[in-house]
């Protein structure tokens, strides 16, 4: 039984190698595991399958790596599917399709390389695949589309503008409020024809529209009625605003006007030109009767606006009558270049407007710091002198309210003697201003009559104010009244010769510009008393006792004396004080007239003087008539005669000589002026203390006591040494 089953062993191994044997000898090759997306290669060796990828690369062996999806759309060799078509990976491969807003033309949605692409543009808008709001155009780009504002609206607020999901509105008329503060019945009416004309708005009627607001702007320019009768701070707060306004009412409404260039005039003369266009990168000229503006495209576009732009330009040749007299504020640089130039003899400056005022505006609001600068051209009929300078200037607000004409960030190009170009990096009120320079010739004659005079001046002064003080044989009201006079002029002269130019320190010369303006008034005043004691001593002649007027004289003379200079100085320092100090001096500025705070009670106490003078002589007239031959009394008649005389001439023409300083005689008048007024103090001292009687007695005793106390001193001194020289001959012996 055993031997029958061994015989039946190699049958068995036959039929179980025969179906197994190539089976058997692969699986013994391939003992080796690949991973997934990978196939056996040998016992050793795995190989990815196509489209992916190994570390090492297709073929690996070891059994701990990966094959990784191949991305064929992706660096470094990105397979190219063709125009307007996008390449889609897949693991293991990859297909193309059409970019979103193109369609293909064969049909097939999916394609393999760029030779099978048939993409082409989908029109979603005539398709109707758009998803546009009703308020919107649908326009067709190529792959897209965008949602347009009809013409006449704008998007709502916090959406953007010609996108997918624009949404828009009907322009609106923009709001425009009045100036606070101002009342004015002419400014009223213009406002309420704006309200009319923002309720009767609508982006159909934008042309009526803008032409109504050109025209009632000019007809309130051309019959201001009470706007030109309020002061002129109101007037240069009002006046701006109300451009300021307009620009942007134009600016809003412009939006609903269609694309090109329009003109709009008025009968006064104003005209506006605006220019409607999409973005580019051309150049924009607006070309007016007396001006010309140019600019490009990329300074006007808004960078969140990709609509239509609007480019205005707006002149008004009636503004003129209201900001002609507005402050003119110099660039830095400027300044101190024209200082250079001119080694500080530059004086004050006037100026005038050369041009029409304009307001340029674009739909972009922030105008500060534009992209590239604007360019003007200014014509005017007036041509610049050698001591005129033209510059280019903007309406800048000020904190009060009010403004100035001001020139940061523009700046003369060229100018021509009927042109000026200028260009300035923003946007605002633009206008051209003539600013007249007075720039003093050095004299050194002037210099050294003026030094001179005024330090003898202080000499004969202070002479002056010591015999007033110590000659008690003159010591009355009159004498009093003429120390304070001297005290005033004393120290008047002594600071404008040692601060009249320290100008380093605004504060510091301002401060010695106060104390002069209020020395010399205070001096003018004195001189005021000094003619009312002459012309109530020339009156009270036939009075023996004279204590009515002395009483009188002492209780007012010092509060008048000395108050009404300080009520002066401190009305003109409260309402203006920046005016105190100049460029070049401590001294009053001439700007708005600010030196009449003291040329106006200088011409009103010299007239009162001459008054004076003419009244007393009138009575010392009929006095003279009617005297005896008292000699006493007719002596002093006639002393009174020469001292209101001299007072006048003195006190009086001295000062008017320096208002007539102006045309061909100017340098004799300043010649004139420099010597009579810098010998003041001279002219003092010799009529009251020189020519009067009583001081020269004085000066004689005060004389004839120095002698006698120099000869006492010479004879004691020669008796001490007589008795010395004894004393020591005796000891010899």
């Amino acid at each position: 039984m055993r031997k029958k089953y061994l015989s039946l062993l190699p049958g068995l191994l036959v039929l179980l190698l025969f179906p197994m044997g190539p089976t058997a000898q692969n699986s013994k090759a391939c003992a080796l595991q690949c991973p997934p997306n990978s196939s056996c290669v040998n016992g050793t060796t795995c190989r990815c399958t196509p489209g992916f990828i190994s570390v090492s690369g297709e073929i690996f062996t070891d059994p701990l790596e990966s094959c990784y999806d191949i991305n064929e759309c992706g660096p470094p060799s990105p397979v190219y599917c063709g125009i307007s078509a996008d390449c889609q990976n897949l693991e293991g491969g990859y297909y193309c399709t059409c970019s979103p807003g193109y369609e293909p033309v064969s049909g097939a949605t999916i394609f393999r390389n760029e030779s099978e692409n048939t993409c082409r543009d989908v029109d979603e808008c005539s398709s109707g695949q758009h998803q546009c709001h009703n308020s919107t155009v649908c326009v067709n780009t190529v792959g897209s589309y965008r949602c347009h504002c009809r013409q006449g609206w704008e998007p709502k607020p916090g959406l953007w503008y010609k996108q997918m999901n624009t949404i828009c509105k009907e322009i609106s008329f923009p709001t425009w409020t009045a100036p606070s503060g101002i009342k004015s019945q002419a400014l009223s009416h213009f406002l309420n024809r704006i309200q009319d004309l923002g309720r009767n708005f609508s982006s159909a009627s934008v042309l009526n529209t803008v032409g109504d607001l050109v025209q009632e702007t000019g007809d309130l320019l051309e019959t201001p009625g009470d706007l030109k009768t309020l002061p002129f701070s109101e007037q240069h707060f009002v006046v701006p605003n109300l451009l300021f306004g307009l620009e942007n009412v134009l600016r809003g409404v412009s939006k609903a006007l269609p694309k090109g260039s329009f003109t709009f005039n008025s009968s006064a003369g104003i005209e506006l030109s605006l220019e409607v266009q999409a973005p580019s990168y051309r150049n924009i000229t607006l070309i007016q009767k007396q001006t010309k503006m140019m600019l490009t495209w990329d300074a006007v576009r808004d960078s969140g606006d990709s609509g239509l732009a609007v480019v205005g330009l707006l002149s008004t040749p009636g503004m003129d009558r209201f900001l002609a007299e507005a402050p003119l504020v110099l660039d830095a640089e400027e300044l101190t270049t024209l200082h250079e130039t001119h080694r500080g003899l530059l004086q004050e400056t006037s100026h005038i407007l050369l041009s029409d005022v304009i307001s340029a505006f674009i739909t972009n609001k922030d105008t500060e710091n534009l992209r590239s600068p604007v360019t003007f051209v200014f014509q005017h009929s007036v041509t610049p002198g050698p001591r005129e300078k033209v510059h280019c200037v903007y309406w800048e607000h000020g904190q009060n309210g009010s403004g100035h004409w001001d020139t940061r960030g523009c700046w003369v190009t060229r100018t021509r003697d009927n042109s000026t170009t200028c260009q300035c990096s923003h946007l605002s009120i633009f206008a051209v201003l003539m600013a007249h320079y007075s720039v003093q010739e050095e004299d050194s004659a002037l210099t050294v009559i003026t030094y001179m005079g005024l330090s003898l001046s202080l000499l004969c002064l202070l002479l002056a104010a010591l015999t007033f003080l110590l000659c008690k044989a003159i010591q009355n009201t009159s004498t009093s009244l003429h120390l304070q006079l001297s005290l005033c002029l004393f120290l008047a002269h002594l600071l404008f010769l040692t601060a009249i130019d320290r100008t380093e320190s605004k504060v510091l010369c301002a401060i010695i510009a106060g104390a002069l303006h209020y020395l010399y008034l205070a001096s003018f005043t004195w001189m005021l008393l000094v003619g009312l004691h002459l012309f109530l001593s020339a009156r009270n002649l036939t009075v023996v006792n004279y204590s009515g007027i002395n009483r009188f004289m002492k209780k007012a003379m010092f509060p008048v004396g000395y108050g009404v200079p300080a009520v002066i100085v401190a009305i003109s320092a409260a309402s203006r004080p920046h005016l105190y100090g100049t460029s070049t001096s401590c001294w009053l500025h001439s700007e708005k007239g600010f030196k009449w705070g003291f040329l106006g009670p200088v011409c009103a106490i010299f007239s009162v003087n001459l008054a004076f003078f003419l009244m007393t002589l009138w009575i010392l007239k009929r006095k003279l008539c009617s005297l005896n031959s008292e000699v006493s009394t007719l002596q002093n008649t006639r002393m009174l005669t020469f001292k209101a005389t001299a007072q006048l001439f003195i006190l009086g023409c001295t000062w008017f000589l320096g208002i007539l300083q102006v045309g061909l005689a100017a340098r004799v008048m300043a010649y004139l002026f420099t010597i009579i007024n810098s010998l003041q103090g001279v002219f003092i001292f010799l009529v009251y203390c020189l020519l009067s009687q009583q001081v020269r007695e004085q000066y004689r005793k005060w004389l004839k006591r120095i002698r006698k106390s120099k000869a006492e001193s010479e004879k004691y001194t020669l008796s001490s040494r007589t008795m010395s020289e004894g004393c020591k001959h005796s000891e010899e012996t």
